[in-house]
């Protein structure tokens, strides 16, 4: 561990490879889960504004979702996260022709339509950020059987985590 402030970071964010492979993963860790993505408090504004921008993008049934309890919920867990449909997909998932799985808003985000790229763990995973009353880690989360294929890439191009993470861990923590 490397202790920066209140934060402990771990090492496997410098000895771990990592690059996404969404040809062959196709988007499942926006799809699988026992619960939705972690959200911050403010971030519940952030997608509500988006809605707009992003409804005709989302399915029928996130649609349903999002009219009944809204972008958000505390889980079993008691942490803010992201509605989902029937227990697996994100509300904001949207799917190519070919089955894989994107964000509706990192879509809307790139295609310059908002500022808003999507929330902070979605764009740090594989990082998950642990808070504890005293300090906060930040940790890589290894899920195998979904990113088995970005392990590998990330060891075939010789890519830390912390450097295939550059600009979500910037915009999470800061230049410094």
């Amino acid at each position: 561990m490397i202790q920066i402030d209140d934060t402990l970071v771990s090492l496997d964010l410098l000895e771990e490879r990592f690059v996404c492979d969404l040809g062959q993963c196709k988007g499942e860790c926006c799809i699988e889960g026992d619960s939705g993505a972690p959200l911050e408090e403010e971030e519940v504004d952030e997608l509500e504004k988006v809605l707009p921008v992003i409804w005709d993008d989302l399915s029928p049934e996130a649609q349903v979702v999002i009219k009944l309890q809204g972008v958000s919920y505390i889980d079993s867990d008691g942490d803010l996260v992201t509605s989902i449909v029937d227990g697996k997909n994100c509300v904001f998932t949207c799917y190519d022709t070919d089955g894989t799985c994107h964000c509706a808003i990192e879509k809307a985000y790139r295609a310059g339509k908002t500022d808003y790229c999507k929330p902070v763990s979605c764009h740090l995973y594989p990082v998950r950020i642990a808070k504890y009353p005293t300090y906060r880690a930040v940790n890589y989360d290894r899920w195998a059987a979904v990113c088995k294929a970005a392990v590998l890439l990330g060891k075939k191009e010789n890519v830390p985590v912390y450097r295939f993470l550059k600009t979500p861990l910037i915009r999470k923590f800061g230049e410094s």
